[in-house]
Order: structure tokens, then C-alpha cells, then sequence
């Protein structure tokens, strides 16, 4: 597994991916799942800051994350995670430590087999800190915010203000705070095309032989990932519910 993590606009969903699809490996964004997370309790008309109510929602919302598949409780909602409201709660959501948890055990279910390229901000550090190889993303405060701009069509100065504000809860927070972890690789995205990140943290596994011994079975695990459906994220509907992880 390749653990990618970073601050909100370093390019890790699209690097991951990307990454994901060049190996043959299957992707998991797990801000998709706080995204999940925020829009129900947004749709359910809960305090995104109260901790114990946001929590029961955690633990039961129904999740499927696939290649371009996001649904909520059966829906598709892939596009209504994205919008900027449901971004500032999640924002707001995820710094709960029982919100973490929770999300913490589906991550861990999911990847615990097959081979994965994982995103997010506490990847490498809480989720999965045996990950062979972990990759910490970094971009200039200026190029996160024009990035993110774009991608939401936001003014570029309200994106670098709400930036400011979403980096310092991702640092403060109790649990699972952003902060690249002690063996990770740190790739500074800015000014690159998505490629030549994606060939960089290439090199990296080739330099550090961690892909030694991989690559004649790239096309099985490509072929194998082509042909399973969107992975249900263990909840409380679901009979393989996370609990033995830690």
C-alpha cells in the first residue's frame, strides 16, 4: 500500500488517482468518506459541531467508494460532496476524535487487502503507519488556493482565506492532525504537471526497492481490481462492520 497524505490542495486526490491507475492498484480517498459524513449531517439538520450527534452519524451512514463511485445510504453523491458548504463541514466534522475513530476503522477494513493507493491527512501517521512507502505532498499556499479555485470556481482570496482557516483545525486538532509522518517522502507539487508528480513517486518506490518483486504481478492486480465492484466501507448496515481494528 502507498500512503499519500497533505494539506487541502497539494494535489492528492488527483495524484493518488492517477498513481493508482498507473500501478494497477486500486484508489481510496478517504476525505471522500468525511465529505459522506458532512453532507448527511447537513441533509439530517445536525450541529456539524456537536461531536456526539456527528458521531452517530458516522457510524451509520452506509458508504460505497469505487473508480468515480461515491454513494451515501444507496445514492449517488459524488458531485454533492464537492459543493463548497459540504467542504467547510467537513472541515468541521472531522476534527470530532469519535468522527476520526470511526472513519479510522472503515479505512483500515477496506484497505486491509489488496493493494492500495490511500489519500488524505492522517494516512500515513494513524491510519496505516506500517504503509511500506508514505508520500507527503506539499504546494505553495498561492498554488493550493488558485488550485482549488479552479476546481470550484470560488474567488481565488476566499479560497486562501477559508485555506488559512481549514490548514490550522487540519494542525490543531486533537486526533489524527496533518503532519507528515517521521519516514515519510515530502514532493513539493508546485509548478509540476499531475505526470511528472505521479513519475517522481514512482522513482522514489523504484529507488527505495519497493517495488522489487511487484511489478510481474501489476497486470494480475490490474485485472483482479477491474473486475470488483465499489467497496461498501463497513458501517452499521453492513454485517462486515469494523470493530476488530483498533
Amino acid at each position: 500500500m502507498i500512503a499519500i497524505d497533505g494539506p487541502a490542495g497539494a494535489g492528492k486526490s488527483t495524484v493518488a488517482r492517477a498513481l493508482a491507475e498507473r500501478l494497477g492498484f486500486t484508489y481510496l480517498d478517504s476525505g471522500a468518506m468525511y465529505r459522506c459524513v458532512a453532507l448527511r449531517t447537513l441533509r439530517s439538520g445536525v450541529d456539524p459541531g456537536s461531536a456526539a450527534e456527528v458521531e452517530r452519524v458516522a457510524r451509520g451512514v452506509s458508504l460505497e467508494l469505487g473508480p468515480g463511485v461515491v454513494r451515501l445510504d444507496g445514492g449517488d453523491v459524488a458531485a454533492d460532496i464537492r459543493e463548497p458548504a459540504v467542504t467547510a463541514a467537513a472541515s468541521r466534522v472531522s476534527v470530532h476524535p469519535g468522527v476520526r475513530a470511526a472513519m479510522v476503522e472503515r479505512q483500515r477494513d477496506l484497505v486491509a487487502t489488496g493493494a492500495w493507493v490511500a489519500e488524505g491527512r492522517d494516512i500515513g501517521t494513524v491510519v496505516c503507519p506500517e504503509s511500506p512507502l508514505k508520500i507527503y505532498l506539499t504546494a505553495s499556499e498561492a498554488e493550493r488556493a488558485r488550485r482549488r479555485a479552479v476546481q470550484t470556481g470560488q474567488d481565488r482570496d476566499q479560497v486562501l482565506a477559508e485555506q488559512g482557516d481549514r490548514d490550522r483545525r487540519d494542525r490543531e486538532r486533537e486526533h489524527g492532525a496533518l503532519r507528515a509522518a517521521d519516514d515519510a517522502v515530502e514532493v513539493e507539487t508546485t509548478g509540476l504537471e499531475v505526470e511528472q508528480v505521479v513519475e517522481r513517486i514512482v522513482d522514489i518506490a523504484a529507488s527505495g526497492g519497493w517495488c522489487e518483486g511487484r511489478r510481474g504481478r501489476l497486470s494480475e492486480r490490474r485485472q483482479e481490481h477491474a473486475r470488483q465492484p465499489p467497496r461498501r466501507a463497513a458501517g452499521s448496515g453492513d454485517p462486515r462492520r469494523a470493530g476488530s481494528h483498533p
